[in-house]
């Protein structure tokens, strides 16, 4: 077994999320080792940089975690803490995820300052969002609305919002509530009108590879039925080519002793909306997402992935 380390430190993107993230696990880490010194490392990303242009555009929500990446990879940090729905489907070689810790709340918000809910928006509303998987569920459920590229860290775009640059925006949940900000939200969106991107809510922690030293250190933070859930989200997309090009999302619950997983593959216009939903045993959650996906390439998606790859 190898020894455990004195201290750590946590490389983390410098966003109030982001930084409530990793002392957040860093307050764990102290509860469960006393004599363990944790220290952050925050950094600065591209993703976090470029405000002007959409992540689908730029490479993806990668750009949020590669330079904490690059942090594990030269020593400078031990682990990297990440919103499970910012992580690419594959890791770079020599990365793993070490734990899932358990899940805040997985579904959209609806944010306002004179509207209750989505319904309530006029036609030629103008909503804000960052996601093709918000933007094409909203084309396709409430075509009347306009939607804009919506960017920046929570903040920025509640500013944004309460400057009147747009009548409502979307955001998740999760954020809203670990920043003491709930008091904002208008609406939630349950997953039969918003269904979440694979992971949202959740929390991972990566490290190298080879950092077995780690990987039993940070086994106490996992949570098993979020690590079951996740899994099948994931399987899901990684099976359909996952990324910020494709507007997907998926959301997996368990129900008694079944593992439940919904999922759908849109156009960015909303125009093609494929949806469909498999149970299975939670023992198996990559197969459960990967036989998902298998039924949503078989119903259409292949057609909307080969576009959206030659576009």
């Amino acid at each position: 077994m190898a020894r455990p380390p004195d201290s750590l430190v946590i490389a983390t993107r410098e966003s109030a999320l982001a930084l409530w993230q990793a002392k957040h696990v860093s307050a764990r880490l102290a509860a469960l080792y006393p004599g363990l010194t944790v220290q952050l490392l925050s950094m600065t990303t591209r993703g976090d940089q470029i405000l002007d242009t959409t992540l689908s555009k730029i490479g993806g929500k990668g750009l949020f975690v590669k330079e904490l990446e690059l942090a594990l990879e030269d020593g400078r940090a031990d682990l990297a803490v990440h919103s499970m729905k910012d992580v690419p489907m594959e890791l770079p070689p020599g990365f793993a995820l070490a734990a899932i810790g358990e899940r805040e709340d997985p579904r959209d918000a609806f944010v306002s300052n004179r509207y209750r809910s989505l319904s309530e928006l006029p036609p030629g509303a103008l909503v804000g969002t960052s996601s093709l998987r918000r933007e094409s569920q909203l084309r396709a459920r409430y075509p009347h609305l306009r939607v804009a590229p919506l960017r920046g860290n929570v903040g920025t775009r509640l500013r944004r919002l309460d400057e009147d640059q747009f009548d409502a925006i979307l955001l998740a949940a999760a954020g809203l509530k670990r920043l003491e900000l709930d008091h904002r939200i208008s609406a939630f969106l349950e997953p039969e009108q918003s269904l979440p991107a694979p992971g949202q809510g959740a929390l991972g922690l990566e490290i190298r590879a080879d950092r077995d030293d780690l990987k039993e250190l940070l086994d106490p933070l996992s949570h098993d039925t979020t690590t079951i859930r996740v899994r099948a989200e994931r399987a899901m997309s990684r099976a359909l080519g996952g990324s910020c090009q494709v507007p997907l999302g998926a959301y997996a619950v368990l129900r008694g002793t079944a593992l439940h997983l919904h999922g759908f593959v849109a156009s960015p216009d909303g125009q093609e909306f494929i949806e469909d939903h498999v149970e299975g045993l939670p023992g198996a959650p990559d197969a459960l997402g990967e036989s998902l996906a298998e039924k949503l390439l078989a119903r259409g998606a292949r057609a909307i992935l080969q576009r959206l790859l030659n576009a």
